[in-house]
């Protein structure tokens, strides 16, 4: 019965861990150079599925302009599984963010508590997708900016789906007053 809960324990812890966006201290352009999209401020909403649970709550994404080429990027709603992550501020997760792109695809660099999240954002038939990358999208130990993008490059490249974070995913998100 031990030897069953070590085996249950490991598993699970294995998969938390494994279950991470990608996260570091790179980015894909060293400044941000594409204009910040008019299309794309305001806020969006979907319904995620809680992994435990299985049950879909509301999340909302809030983008505002920061400057030129940098926005404002605000998480709310049922967000009580990050708390042990450090990254919730009252009742969101906030940030800023700036556009790049790479191989024709568009991806946000979303800065976090100093950290850097890579998620590839979908614009189409006026639903917005957000879709950070895996922890594991590569195995390469990334040192520079350039490295990164080369990375990416290589992965969309080489794999007929990209590895996402399935439950940070922000699919056909709709705009909300």
């Amino acid at each position: 019965m031990k030897l069953l809960q070590h085996i249950f324990l490991l598993t699970a812890t294995a998969a938390v861990l494994c279950g991470c966006p990608y996260s570091s201290t790179h980015v894909l352009d060293e400044t941000p150079g594409i204009y910040v999209e008019d299309a794309l401020l305001g806020s969006w909403a979907t319904f995620v599925k809680k992994p435990v649970s299985g049950k879909e709550e509301p999340v909302k994404l809030i983008l505002s302009k920061k400057n030129d080429t940098e926005y404002h990027i605000a998480f709310t709603g049922s967000l009580n599984e990050l708390k042990p992550f450090r990254l919730i501020d009252k009742d969101s997760i906030t940030g800023s963010a700036f556009m790049s792109t790479v191989g024709g695809k568009q991806f946000f660099n979303i800065s976090i508590k100093d950290q850097i999240y890579i998620a590839e954002i979908i614009f189409k038939n006026g639903a917005l997708s957000v879709l950070p990358l895996s922890d594991h999208f590569t195995a390469k130990m990334i040192m520079t900016n350039s490295d990164l993008r080369n990375s990416i490059e290589l992965h969309y490249k080489t794999r007929v789906h990209a590895l996402y974070d399935d439950e940070f995913c922000l699919r056909d998100m709709v705009k909300v007053n």
